[in-house]
């Protein structure tokens, strides 16, 4: 595979790889340094696992249709389906082809031979915001918002797993991830202002 110039990438990915060099590269060499380790083989499996559970936002799609079809978890389905579906306005199609961030792998020799040690396949369109990261947090951010803080909490370390499967793997950059919770969280936000002031204004 060839790798990207960096005189071919957007004025906004060459920003996001300067900017950020030193943070993302700490970072990714951290989680290469777990997959070289002795639990490196029971990690890669977690780690694939869980980034499955992100694919297409499918999981937590279904997971709100569920919620919709009962009094009590209704508003909760809208706020969650709702935050998805913001999330997606905001992240691929918006961001994403605007920044035109290439993956790690696709930028340097040294990140690309890490993603390979992994052996996971190529991904998709562009690396910033983490598109499973985003529709994580815009999902379960409206659970934390509508449900009891001393149980709700619980959804900040499932949004911050889904980030560290995704740079596990090597195919998002760690800003990547924290652009991601920071526009799936006010996705979340907002499909849970949006439900709540109608609902609301229906009782």
């Amino acid at each position: 595979m060839e790798l990207v110039p960096v005189e071919q990438m957007s004025a906004a990915a060459q920003w996001l790889n300067e900017t950020f060099a030193t943070f993302d590269y700490n970072i990714l060499e951290f989680y290469y340094n777990l997959h070289s380790s002795p639990i490196g083989g029971i990690l890669d499996v977690f780690f694939e696992i869980y980034t499955r559970l992100g694919d297409e936002g499918i999981l937590f799609i279904v997971l709100s249709l569920i919620m919709m079809l009962f009094k009590k978890t209704r508003k909760l389905g809208f706020g969650m389906l709702g935050g998805i579906i913001v999330g997606a306005l905001f992240t691929n199609i918006t961001i994403k082809p605007l920044v035109a961030r290439p993956r790690p792998y696709a930028t340097t020799e040294t990140f690309y031979n890490w993603w390979n040690s992994v052996a996971h396949g190529l991904e998709s369109e562009f690396s910033f915001p983490s598109g499973h990261t985003t529709s994580t947090a815009a999902a379960l951010f409206p659970v934390f918002l509508g449900c009891n803080k001393k149980k709700s909490w619980i959804v900040f370390p499932l949004i911050i797993l889904m980030g560290a499967s995704r740079n596990y793997i090597l195919v998002h950059y760690p800003s990547d991830i924290l652009g991601g919770i920071i526009i799936g969280c006010l996705a979340g936000f907002i499909a849970y202002m949006i439900f709540e002031f109608l609902y609301k204004r229906q009782n």
